[in-house]
């Protein structure tokens, strides 16, 4: 789910089964690249921990925002 360019990009959660203080359903995460893990049909996000780690992509959709809030969801985060 990154960008062709390869850059971050946001996605919601839709799923947290076996991860309810990881993710919060219906809250926007940053996903980073990782060609590896979307082999396996992984995602790289930044959960609530700060930190990123795997989780299966189908616990997400991606979403096109405007880049006013792309823009200041990178300077919070």
């Amino acid at each position: 789910m990154a960008t062709k360019n390869g850059k971050k990009r946001f996605v919601v959660c839709v799923r947290n089964t076996g991860y309810p203080t990881s993710l919060e359903v219906r809250k926007i995460y940053r996903a980073l690249p990782d060609r590896t893990a979307e082999a396996h049909n992984m995602l790289r996000v930044v959960d609530e921990s700060g930190e990123d780690y795997l989780y299966p992509a189908k616990f997400f959709m991606a979403v096109d925002l405007p880049q006013p809030l792309r823009s200041a969801l990178r300077r919070a985060g």
